[in-house]
């Protein structure tokens, strides 16, 4: 049970435990690693140089910080077809296209409060698909 006093530290010790108990039920082995590090895959190497690629070339594009975008970014790259599994990662795990918030109007939700907004982030997602198109 996780209660609301919990720190952050306690939390996250928590989720580590889950993962783990996850893993072990599954029968496979979780290995973290970070970029440029020597146990670091080549899959994973790939990984973080192409979306270290598409953060750079937005954040050109649109000025400002990574920070501000790396949400459309990951976006753009889970909603992207990949060659590997011969589909964008998304749909691989939820057997469905993504619906993005920004377009449930499609399915019945007709009250958007800023079209403009609306337009600017996928126009910016668009891109972000462009410059991943690009980093591989």
């Amino acid at each position: 049970m996780i209660r609301k006093d919990y720190s952050v530290s306690r939390l996250a010790e928590i989720f580590q435990q889950e993962i783990k108990g996850l893993q072990k039920a599954w029968g496979t082995r979780l290995k973290f690693s970070t970029a440029f590090h020597l146990q670091t895959d080549g899959q994973s190497e790939r990984t973080i140089q192409t979306l270290e690629d598409m953060l750079h070339s937005c954040t050109l594009e649109w000025t400002g910080n990574w920070d501000d975008y790396i949400c459309l970014v990951e976006f753009a790259y889970n909603n992207s077809w990949h060659a590997s599994i011969k589909c964008a990662p998304f749909k691989m795990l939820y057997g469905r296209k993504c619906r993005a918030l920004i377009c449930w109007d499609q399915v019945g939700e007709r009250v958007i409060e800023e079209p403009e907004m609306i337009e600017v982030t996928n126009a910016k997602v668009a891109v972000a698909k462009e410059k991943l198109k690009e980093a591989r």
